[in-house]
C-alpha cells in the first residue's frame, strides 16, 4: 500500500525572491510560463509587485502586497513583476510534477516547435553563479518576448497564437505523461487515498491510525537556487 510521506496534501512549498532584472518592456521580474497539470498559489510575505496572467479569457494584472493570496489553475500563463523587493511563499499542487518539468515557458514559436531547441533554451547550465545568472536572465528575456506577442495578439482579438502555444506546450510534454502519472500515483493520489482509509476506519469506529502520528521538521534543501521567477529556497517535501 503506497503511503505519501511529503507535505500535507502533496503540496510543494518554496520561498521565492522575485528577480529584479529589467526586461524589454521596462518591467522587472520573472519568466512567463504555464503549468500543464498543477495549480499554483502565492502567499505574499514581503515587498510589492503584481502577477500578469494570460488565459483564453484575456490578460489580467493582479496586485501583490504582503498578506495577499493569489492562485490559478493549470493553463494560466503567469509572469511575476517585482516593483519593490517582492517575496512570496509559493504553493504548488502535485508535489513532484513541477520538478519533473510540468511547466512550459513562453518562448517564440520557432523554439517551441523543436524539442531540442526548447530544451537548450530552457535548461540552465552549471558553473559559476554569474554564468547561471546570465543564463537565467537570457531565458527570462526570451520568454518575455514570446509572452508579449501572445498578450498583444489576445488583446487585439486574435486567439490563434495563444491556441497555438497551448498545442505546442502539450506536444512538448506529451512524452512525459506516463512518468507524471506514476509520480502522481505515488504523491497526490496516495495522499488522497490515505484520507479515504482514515475515513473508512473512523466510520468503523477504529482509531489505530492515530497512534501512528508523527512530527516532521525540515530546513530548505537548497538556498537561492535560480528558478524561473527568481531565487528559490526549496524544501524537500
Amino acid at each position: 500500500m503506497t503511503t505519501f510521506e511529503g507535505l500535507p496534501g502533496a503540496v510543494a512549498v518554496s520561498h521565492l525572491r522575485v528577480y529584479d532584472w529589467p526586461t524589454e518592456d521596462g518591467l522587472r521580474g520573472g519568466t512567463p510560463h504555464l503549468h500543464l497539470t498543477c495549480s499554483e498559489g502565492y502567499v505574499v510575505v514581503g515587498g510589492s509587485g503584481s502577477v500578469q496572467t494570460l488565459t483564453a479569457s484575456g490578460f489580467q494584472e493582479t496586485p501583490l502586497a504582503p498578506g495577499a493570496l493569489v492562485w490559478f489553475t493549470p493553463g494560466t500563463i503567469h509572469r511575476l513583476v517585482n516593483e519593490d523587493g517582492l517575496r512570496i511563499v509559493v504553493l504548488m499542487q502535485n508535489s513532484g510534477l513541477p520538478e519533473a518539468g510540468d511547466a512550459v515557458l513562453t518562448f517564440p514559436p520557432r523554439i517551441l516547435a523543436d524539442a531540442g531547441l526548447y530544451r537548450a533554451a530552457a535548461t540552465l547550465p552549471g558553473g559559476t553563479e554569474d554564468a547561471q545568472a546570465f543564463a537565467a536572465r537570457t531565458r527570462r528575456d526570451l520568454a518575455v518576448q514570446g509572452f508579449l506577442a501572445l498578450r498583444d495578439a489576445t488583446e487585439a482579438g486574435d486567439p490563434g497564437p495563444l491556441a497555438a502555444f497551448h498545442r505546442a506546450a502539450a506536444e512538448l510534454v506529451r512524452p512525459r505523461a506516463e512518468d507524471w502519472r506514476a509520480r502522481w500515483q505515488q504523491g497526490a493520489a496516495a495522499a488522497s487515498r490515505a484520507t479515504g482509509r482514515h475515513l473508512d476506519a473512523l466510520a468503523r469506529g477504529e482509531d489505530a491510525h492515530l497512534r501512528d502520528a508523527r512530527v516532521h521538521a525540515e530546513q530548505p534543501s537548497a538556498l537561492g537556487r535560480f528558478g524561473m521567477c527568481g531565487r528559490l529556497d526549496v524544501y524537500p517535501g
